[in-house]
């Protein structure tokens, strides 16, 4: 009985056959753009704080020697609308976030987290972190 299956009888020319039958699917919406439209991932490049030796156990976060230069010191990130987000979280273990607007390079922010006076005084330490924003309204 005839059939109009091709049948490889070594691995490489099956995977040839098979790289043609997956070209020859996506042909299609490659060339409908339905592949090419499809968004870039909205990465950031987060600022994680967390005590420095220099953060005094005990008192309140607003209370801190040198914090109120490191809030100055994000401002002009934000007032230079780089800055979507940031602040200290609420718990005991202390620290905080900064989330930039998409687009701010890691190299950017990390420049920017290491001028902090807060970082440079021991207070704070930042960590950079990549961060996908995977929801959002």
């Amino acid at each position: 009985m005839p059939t109009n299956r091709i049948v490889p009888t070594n691995r490489r020319l099956r995977r040839v056959l098979m790289l043609c039958a997956g070209i020859a699917c996506a042909a299609p919406l490659l060339l409908s753009g339905t592949l090419a439209a499809q968004p870039a991932r909205d990465i950031r490049y987060v600022v994680v704080h967390t005590p420095g030796p220099n953060w005094k156990p005990g008192v309140p976060v607003f209370e801190q020697p040198g914090l109120a230069q490191h809030v100055e010191h994000y401002r002009k990130l934000l007032a230079g609308g780089k800055l979507a987000l940031g602040g200290p979280y609420l718990d005991p273990a202390a620290g905080g976030m900064m989330i930039p607007e998409a687009g701010v390079s890691e190299q950017e922010i990390r420049d920017f987290a290491m001028a902090d006076p807060a970082v440079q005084s021991g207070l704070l330490k930042a960590e950079i972190r990549p961060w996908l924003a995977g929801m959002k309204k």
